[in-house]
């Protein structure tokens, strides 16, 4: 297997450093120019996932309107709406529920974790 070019790969990293940093211009610019909005990390964790978990609910619109896939679980079988749940970032829960995000996809699903956390009702 070859190595994938190093300059690939830095570029990804600062793709996925915008999106844990919300940083929505840049990160909707690379997408717009061939990043893939699905990109994952090692960990499995797409660029939605990384922009739901540290808050970013515009960077979390971006992504969506770019196609990002809202339910694409990472390598825990966690998903972007449950990340947001356990954080307790409302704002990107209403983005990723208006954008038809499913409560129930996932281990814990964002409901059981919203149950755990409190705010269960929140799915009802």
């Amino acid at each position: 297997m070859t190595e994938p070019d190093p300059r690939l790969v830095q570029i990804a990293h600062q793709v996925f450093d915008f999106a844990r940093e919300g940083d929505t211009a840049r990160l909707g610019a690379y997408v717009e120019h061939g990043v893939p909005v699905d990109l994952t990390d090692a960990a499995g964790n797409t660029l939605l996932m990384l922009a739901a978990y540290h808050g970013h609910a515009d960077s979390v619109r971006e992504l969506i309107g770019r196609g990002a896939d809202v339910d694409r679980l990472n390598d825990r079988g966690q998903s972007p709406l449950a990340g947001a749940v356990f954080k307790g970032e409302d704002e990107v829960v209403a983005a990723l529920l208006e954008a038809g995000a499913d409560p129930d996809a996932g281990t814990p699903s964002a409901r059981a974790s919203a149950a755990m956390f409190g705010g269960g009702d929140r799915f009802s």
